[in-house]
Order: C-alpha cells, then structure tokens, then sequence
C-alpha cells in the first residue's frame, strides 16, 4: 500500500530557491514517511479568460519545463494537472490519501476566494492546509499593522515604515533533496503551446526565457555590474535603447522564477561592498520597494482594478472610443513613438517602464481621454510581467486618477521619445515602413514633404496612419476636462471635440 502523499501547490512561486511553503512540505513528508507531490494546475480562469498573451504563456511553459527538469534532478517531477483548483484537488486529496497541501500566499483577490475555497473543501476532508508569505519581501498584513491598519497611500510612506520594519527575513536556500513523489497514475505532462491555443510559428523569437535558471542566471548578469548596480538611477534609464537598459527581471520576479527577498538582500549586498549608492525611489531598492508598495495597498483596496467602487481612485469622465483604442493597442495612432511602443509590447511582451508610461498617457488623460481600465486590460494581456496590483496601481498612477495628482504634467507623443533617440533608431527598428524617413521627421512623418514621403516609399495616410488626434488641440482641452473632474469629482462624460480625427496634421506636442 502506498504511503500518503503531501503536496505542494505551485502557483506563482515557480522556484526552489526562497521557497518556504515547499521547504514546509518537504519537512512534514520527511518527517512522516510520506511522498512529495510537487503540482501545478492550468486553471481554466485563465486558459479561457483571452486575457493572457501568447508570449506570457510561452513563458510560462519554459518556467514550467525549466521547474520540472530542476525537481526531477532531486528525483522527483512536476505533476501539472487541468481543471479548476477546486475540483482538482478534493479529487486528489480522495485518490492519493492526501494529508497536508502547503502553497505560497496570494494576495490577488481571485486567488484570495479561491484559496479559501480550496482550504474549506480540504478540511472536509481532513487534509491540512498550510500557506507562507514568500511572494513579497513583507507580509502585507504586516506593513498594513505598521500603518495603524491602513494601507500606506504614499510611496515615502511606505519608504518610513520599510525603515520602521526594518530589512525583510533572508531566503532560504532551495531543498537538497526532496522525498520521492511516487507513481501517480495519470497524465501530468508541462502543457504544450499549442495544447495553450499558441501558434508558435506566430511568435518572435524569444528574447526572456522564462524560467528559475534563467532567471538567476539574468540576476547574476546584472550583479556582475556592481557600478551599475550602485549608480542606477530608474528615471535615468532609456525606454528606446535597441538593447534593454534595465534588468527585464519584472518577468522572473512576477511568476516567482526569482524571489523578491534573494533579489533584494543580493542587491543589498552588492551596496555594502561599495559604500556609495542611489537609494529609493530611484534605486534597484527603491523599484522593489515600488512593488511592495502597490501589493500592499491592492491587497487592501475593495476594487482596486477598477474606478467605480475604488475609494482611492478618482472619478473621472472618460470617453468611450473602440475605435482610438483599438488603434492605441494595435500601435496605428499615427505618432511613431507610440505605435513603436505598442508594437514592441505586441512582439517582445516587454516595453521599458518610461515607455509604458509615454503610452498609457496617451491613451488617458494626455490625448484620447480613454478610461485606464481599457489599457490595464491590454497591458494584461500582452505583458510578460503583468501583475495585478502593479499593473492597476500603474495605470490609476499615470492616468492622475490615483496616488499622482499633476494631471497637467503630459508625456508628448513627439518630443518625449526624441530626447534619447533624436535619430528614431528605436522606431525604424520596430516600424521599418518608416526606415527610410529623414531623422528630422521620423516623429512627425506628416510633415515631411510629398516627395520626402514617396522617396521613403511611405505616404502617410495610405501606408502608415495620420495622427488620429492632433496633440497641440487635445491636450490643453483633456487637461480642461481633468480640471473640472478634480474640481467636481463625477461630471457628465464630455462630448468628442470636433476636428480630431485622422485628418489632424499637427502634432508637435509638449514635453509638459
């Protein structure tokens, strides 16, 4: 007869390293004489939501295959079951004598139901449920105790009870060895992409392989610069350098290939050694301490993804427009900067922080007036790294609708991007339909003359779209709306300005 079995439930924490939940797991079977079952299971909330990328479930799928090749060199294997949690697992606490499940702790409140839902089903059964805090450097609850039990709102706040708290606990060190999982009848093999719905053949190639190894290999990468480390300032950094000029570790650390607490005492480390460093918010500290900062309050915030029914968001009129927001995702608004962004996201599932910025200003309160909760969805589908409470809290911050409140600060869709590329190489790069335009007009490409135009072989208005909004007009009258919304709180949603459309030429814009 075989033993009972305990399981680990791989969610986002797909690591060994810094892994407490499964160290616990491993413990208690030991401890026991019972098997290991390390699980993963594809929820159907998200294989039928639309609302993940095909280059976030690729990565999923490396991070998933590079978490099986690392348990099966301790002997043991991931099982990856299909179906909602909360039939899987009663279904297999019954099958394999099930007597504790230990996963790491989710704030999300889809998760947050879920878990709840699963620990009652399994204490009918006499299973033991146990969850650790591992996905953050604090415990949320207890940041939120440390604010007199309310969420911090602000980020220097956050920074003030960081200090209080004083530095998060160490990561623990991956298992050694983990105690046989046995021969579970089945099929548990990693998804592939086209069980996913993925054509692969659509996908570009991959720059960021998701994974533990690959994750901590890019960590390494990036210690191995110590003066860079120590002199990073974020703000400082290029959102159209052809090459990344930050980490790109967001995608590793929010599926938990990379822990936060490693990422951060590695980081600390590297400080100690040379003395002279950036602290936050600017620093590699300081965007970490970003993350924190927005899980905290997203965790304690009742609708916090959304305006209506979110106390700390703004209530601003926005205006309803599928078809500027289909071309703002799609990157065909006719600014290059933009689309050049958008597209980048598209392909790579990555864009730079600054870029997102310059976009998601676009898309709200700089010139389409569009709700936040439009462009959260689609960075949610197309990032890599999407991650609930940063992507929202993101969003509310560049939109004015939360947290910033100088709504007439105004990326420019023009001047913005020339400060770090005046030559558009970024833009040539991902719309090559404009590489052969003069750098002077690779901006503002409607301004180039007819026959700078057909030389280029690109004629704005039949191969790549006039602004579909003049800048200079719709941004003094977007901040006149944002004026009287403050003023106000809720008003009548605005009427469209007339004269707006794609016959705009105008579009030399403001740096803000």
């Amino acid at each position: 007869m075989s033993p009972p079995v305990v399981i680990h439930w791989f969610r986002k924490g797909l690591r060994l390293h810094d892994n407490p939940a499964l160290l616990k797991a491993v413990d208690y079977a030991t401890q026991s004489g019972y098997h290991l079952r390390p699980v993963f299971i594809l929820d159907p909330q998200f294989t039928r939501s639309g609302r993940v990328g095909a280059n976030r479930w690729r990565f999923l799928v490396g991070a998933l295959s590079d978490l099986d090749s690392s348990l099966q060199l301790l002997g043991s294997r991931l099982l990856v079951c299909r179906g909602s949690p909360e039939t899987v697992l009663p279904k297999l606490i019954r099958e394999w004598d099930v007597r504790r499940i230990t996963f790491e702790t989710d704030t999300e409140p889809y998760a947050v139901a879920r878990d709840a839902r699963v620990a009652q089903l399994a204490r009918e059964l006499s299973c033991a449920v146990t969850s650790v805090t591992s996905h953050t450097l604090y415990e949320p609850a207890q940041v939120l105790a440390a604010n007199g039990g309310k969420p911090p709102l602000t980020y220097q706040r956050m920074v003030t009870l960081v200090e209080q708290l004083g530095a998060p606990v160490a990561a623990e060190p991956a298992p050694r060895s983990l105690p046989p999982p046995g021969q579970p009848a089945g099929h548990f093999s990693v998804p592939s992409l086209a069980e996913l719905g993925v054509d692969a053949e659509q996908l570009g190639e991959e720059l960021y392989p998701g994974g533990e190894t690959e994750g901590l290999a890019r960590l390494e990468r990036s210690l191995a610069r110590p003066d860079w480390v120590c002199r990073f300032e974020k703000p400082k950094t290029a959102p159209n350098s052809l090459q990344p000029s930050t980490t790109v570790l967001s995608p590793y650390v929010k599926f938990g290939c990379v822990s936060a607490r490693l990422f951060y005492h590695r980081l600390a480390d590297v400080y100690s050694r040379r003395g002279n460093y950036t602290r936050p918010p600017v620093s590699l500290h300081g965007q970490l301490l970003w993350r924190e900062f927005f899980y905290v309050v997203g965790a304690n915030t009742p609708n916090f993804d959304r305006m209506e029914g979110n106390a700390i968001c703004r209530q601003i009129p926005w205006i309803e427009n599928e078809e500027f927001l289909k071309a703002w995702s799609e990157g065909r608004t006719g600014y290059p900067w933009i689309d050049a962004v958008m597209t980048q996201l598209r392909q790579e599932g990555w864009i730079h922080h600054l870029a997102r910025h310059a976009v998601a200003c676009f898309l709200t309160r700089g010139d389409l007036f569009i709700s936040w909760e439009h462009g959260m969805k689609v960075f949610d589908e197309l990032l890599l790294d999407a991650d609930w409470s940063l992507n929202a809290a993101n969003w509310m911050w560049l939109s004015a609708s939360a947290f910033f409140h100088q709504f007439f600060r105004v990326y420019s869709p023009v001047a913005f991007g020339k400060k770090t590329d005046p030559n558009g190489d970024y833009i040539k790069k991902y719309l090559p339909k404009l590489r052969k335009y003069p750098s002077q007009y690779i901006y503002e490409p409607w301004k180039a003359p007819i026959a700078t135009q057909k030389a280029a072989g690109c004629i704005v208005g039949r191969d790549y779209p006039k602004p579909i909004v003049d800048h200079d007009k719709v941004r003094p009258r977007n901040i006149e709306w944002m004026a009287a919304a403050y003023k106000k709180g809720k008003a009548a949603h605005p009427a469209p300005a007339a004269g707006l459309g794609a016959d705009s030429q105008d579009g030399k814009g403001h740096s803000g």
